[in-house]
């Protein structure tokens, strides 16, 4: 009980500290949103706008048109961008994981789980954005939900591991076929 008032403490006295899987204080400056309508969006677009080298994402749903559009805007200019999706995505109507795939950004499903549920951006090997905010538009105007931007290259070298792991067992995912994204 003791040693559970003092982690809380120190949770509460260090805001900018992100506790590791090993409860190794990490120093890392941390940005928090939340939703309905609290800026989720705009600090993603915001966060890779800013991208240099490298996105990886993992989203279970992946619809957010200013989303899917800062990704193609970062392939274009020369970010290395990939996508994992969720298996559902196969099998819903056109989507932004459509939109970047026939965009030819590099797009996998993620069949292996009975649902593969992660939010999850790395921005250049340093910047981790998660949190359960999905990447869509009722994420943002009407679902409550929250967001974290974390810079931590300690963090973000577990979230790319863990990113690997997952691709290793995805397939490539070329979009559906025919169809016009709006």
């Amino acid at each position: 009980m003791k040693s559970k008032l003092i982690l809380l403490l120190l949770i509460l006295i260090l805001p900018n500290t992100v506790f590791a899987k090993d409860l190794t204080l990490i120093n890392a400056p941390t940005q928090v949103y939340f939703s309905p309508n609290g800026g989720c969006t705009k600090a993603i677009v915001e966060a890779l706008d800013k991208a240099k080298t490298q996105i990886l994402v993992q989203a279970y749903s992946f619809t957010s048109k200013d989303i899917s559009k800062a990704l193609v805007n970062a392939h274009k200019r020369g970010v290395y961008v990939e996508i994992i999706l969720d298996k559902s995505n196969r099998s819903k109507k056109y989507s932004a994981g459509d939109f970047t795939a026939h965009m030819g950004i590099k797009t996998y499903i993620d069949a292996q789980h009975a649902i593969a549920h992660n939010k999850v951006m790395i921005i250049d090997s340093e910047t981790v954005i998660t949190g359960s905010f999905n990447f869509t538009k009722a994420a943002e105007n009407n679902n409550a939900e929250n967001l974290l931007i974390i810079k931590s290259p300690e963090l973000a070298k577990k979230y790319i591991s863990n990113w690997e792991r997952h691709w290793k067992h995805s397939d490539v995912y070329e979009g559906n076929k025919g169809r016009v994204y709006d």
